[in-house]
């Protein structure tokens, strides 16, 4: 079970023993398996140098991870290696002009998007022979005259890459709004930093243009009342997960049985209260918690919380930082769908969870799982009590308090998720690890 193998070498309650012979024994093809070691916290220098040696990938895995020394990395033999470093801050500055003139453009398209590329370094990728090289620089650099510079390039993909980066001033984003290129305008447009009262002259553009301008928060609100009207939904759906639109348009999009429009607004963290509670009646918003229930009040939880609609109350239930007496009352709620979402909160006790379970079986079988708290003789009852759902035995063999005979069970699992978290899991037996390592 070569999957489990993998999973093993991931737990952290792996024998020091284990772990060498692991390292020692890596096979010079098993790339992934040194990958899954090289994520392991308790490697001493020797076994980080001898991954590092060995295995490209697992050496860049511990030099993003600040394990690997800069003395112990061949620029030239492991350039993927270097650039991380150089992207950290860690590296020879000098590596950087090196890479800036190898012949791989790969190399070169990394190391444009390093942090805190040598001006000189940025001006020799920004005449790059490669468009793609320079549309990485233009993503990632924070240098307003090289913006302006590649603002104006030959290439689109160098100009939509100007359009897209945080940085870039809005006088220029406004000068790309006439752009001759569609995807150019259609970044310029969504940049938040874009003046809305200039964005707003592309309402009646291209339909990949109307449904960016839509995410726009500062268009004038005539623009946005234009597109509410638009006949592509996709455009209605984006505007009404706009914080900018008001409360009216957000009343007249309520209405919209568009695809997933409704569903969009509920995502609105403006949304008014009594609104989102209407939506919740009316569309299936799912297991999530949504930013305006987020940042409620806990008054305005209360509030929610009192509403007759059990799908209005699944969306308090969501939340992980309710008042106690609150979370208390969801997880006695009547509706199994309200106790299902409080379930996993980490404030219930084992008696709590364990009256869920009585009331609703199955349906909340794999929240409790969910729940760090959940004492280890309900998971054992969940475990052992069929039919227990797939993706309640999935978390149940990643849960910190699983039983090892529950995880035992779990590895014999037809569901290899369920089997590669149980092998990962600290609680599981050591003599099941040697075995599992062995093979």
């Amino acid at each position: 079970m070569p999957t489990l193998l993998y999973a093993v070498a991931r737990n952290p309650a792996l024998p020091p023993e284990l772990l060498g012979q692991l390292i020692d024994r890596l096979p010079a093809a098993d790339e992934e398996l040194a990958c899954a070691l090289a994520e392991r916290t308790d490697l001493d220098p020797g076994q980080v140098r001898l991954l590092a040696e060995r295995f490209e990938d697992a050496a860049v895995r511990l030099a993003e991870r600040g394990l690997l020394p800069v003395g112990d990395v061949d620029p030239l033999a492991r350039p993927r290696v270097a650039l991380v470093l150089l992207d950290e801050g860690r590296g020879d500055p000098a590596w950087a002009r090196l890479f800036a003139r190898d012949p791989d453009e790969l190399v070169r398209e990394r190391l444009a998007s390093a942090v805190g590329l040598p001006d000189e370094v940025a001006d020799l990728l920004a005449v790059d022979e490669s468009d793609d090289v320079v549309a990485v620089l233009g993503h990632c650099t924070g240098r307003p005259d090289l913006l302006a510079r590649l603002a104006v390039h030959p290439a689109a993909q160098v100009r939509r890459a100007a359009a897209a980066n945080e940085a870039t001033p809005a006088e220029l984003l406004t000068a790309l709004l006439d752009d001759p290129e569609v995807m150019v305008r259609e970044q310029a447009a969504a940049h938040p930093t874009t003046p809305g009262s200039a964005a707003a002259r592309l309402v009646g553009d291209h339909m990949m243009i109307r449904q960016a301008l839509a995410t726009h928060p500062g268009l004038p609100a005539g623009t946005y009342r234009r597109l509410a009207g638009d006949e592509i939904p996709w455009v209605r759906s984006n505007l009404a997960r706009n914080p900018g639109i008001d409360a009216a348009l957000m009343s007249r999009l309520a209405e919209d049985d568009g695809y997933d429009v409704r569903r969009s607004l509920a995502h609105n963290p403006a949304i008014p209260f009594d609104l989102l509670a209407r939506l919740a009646a009316a569309v299936r918003i799912g297991s999530t918690l949504l930013p305006r229930i987020a940042a409620a009040t806990p008054a305005e939880l209360r509030a929610l919380a009192a509403v007759p609609e059990p799908r209005v109350r699944v969306l308090v239930a969501e939340h992980r930082a309710l008042p106690t007496d609150l979370r208390d009352r969801l997880a006695a709620d009547p509706d199994a769908s309200v106790v299902k979402s409080v379930a996993p909160h980490p404030g219930l006790s084992g008696a709590q969870l364990a009256t869920a379970l009585n009331r609703f079986g199955t349906k909340v079988a794999t929240a409790v799982t969910r729940n760090p708290g959940t004492p280890t003789a309900l998971l054992d009852r969940i475990a052992t009590t069929p039919p227990t759902p797939v993706k309640a035995l999935r978390t149940l063999a990643a849960h910190p308090n699983a039983s090892p005979a529950a995880l035992t069970a779990c590895l014999a699992s037809p569901d290899h998720r369920t089997a590669e978290a149980a092998a990962a899991n600290p609680a599981l037996p050591v003599a099941v690890m040697a075995e599992l390592a062995t093979r």
